[in-house]
């Protein structure tokens, strides 16, 4: 399991206690055999969606707090919850410090991707270096929730206007040196505008038929919304908004996205 489960699990099991609230009365309460909630609380076991909903409902606490795993929730007692010994940070305590799990990066798939897109809509208008930015993100993050396995494997980081490749970067001035694309400066509706124009095609062979499609249906969707409207719509996707602003976003975070932005189907969402 990757550190993501691990410290979901162990935040999980920071609330029960709090509660206190017994292995046995949440394993009835999630309708479980109690020995899979010793392995959620190990990181041991995923949590499904509609597992995280109920557990919402039993500790009294919104969903998106469970998920922001650098964050204590404030937990919500009824009159009958009482926690024998309420567990408290102290003021001189400093905050554990968490190792991010990144996701292994796959640079020249990268650049095929970044390519067909530029191939495919990058002469539009709207599409600057934001819009691109998120086109990539929800283009990796859809392909992990869809497939569970990684097509680009960039690190994105939660920044102001959206998630942000922070391999861009290096990887367009690689892909400019290489005679691959080249980098203008233009204006949309007097806005300053990066823009990237393709030199050559994309290698097609070396993305699968399955990587093409959520390609596609990324650009269908999204490529006509300008960088306002991306960097908005991507402010409402679970990962980003259960990420501490300039973290690294997790992917496994996809497995709880609301139905507005799910690309799977889920028990409870056909």
């Amino acid at each position: 399991m990757s550190d993501f489960y691990k410290k979901l699990g162990k935040k999980l099991k920071d609330i029960r206690e709090r509660l206190d609230i017994s292995q046995d009365t949440l394993a009835k309460k999630l309708e479980l055999p109690r020995p899979a909630i010793s392995q959620i609380e190990r990181g041991e076991r995923t949590v499904t969606a509609d597992e995280l909903i109920k557990l919402s409902s039993v500790f009294h606490v919104p969903i998106d707090a469970i998920l922001d795993l650098k964050k204590e929730p404030e937990v919500t007692l009824s009159e009958t919850e009482k926690p024998k010994q309420p567990r408290a940070r102290k003021k001189d305590e400093e905050e554990p410090q968490i190792r991010i799990n990144v996701p292994q990066k796959n640079l020249g798939k990268f650049k095929e991707v970044l390519l067909y897109i530029l191939d495919r809509v990058g002469s539009k208008p709207n599409i600057g270096e934001t819009v691109i930015y998120k086109l990539l993100y929800f283009i990796d993050f859809n392909f992990y929730e869809k497939y569970e396995e990684q097509l680009i494997g960039a690190q994105y980081q939660k920044n102001h206007f959206g998630p942000t490749p922070i391999e861009f970067a290096k990887i367009t001035e690689r892909m400019m040196k290489d005679g691959d694309i080249e980098k203008m400066k233009s204006k949309y509706f007097d806005y300053p505008q990066t823009k990237y124009l393709p030199v050559r095609k994309p290698n097609l062979s070396k993305l699968t038929a399955t990587e093409l499609e959520v390609i596609e249906d990324v650009l269908k969707r999204l490529s006509d919304m300008n960088a306002q409207q991306i960097s908005d719509y991507s402010h409402g996707d679970v990962p980003w908004r259960t990420t501490p602003d300039g973290s690294i976003i997790e992917y496994e975070a996809v497995f709880y996205r609301t139905p507005e932005y799910t690309v799977r189907e889920y028990a409870g969402n056909k």
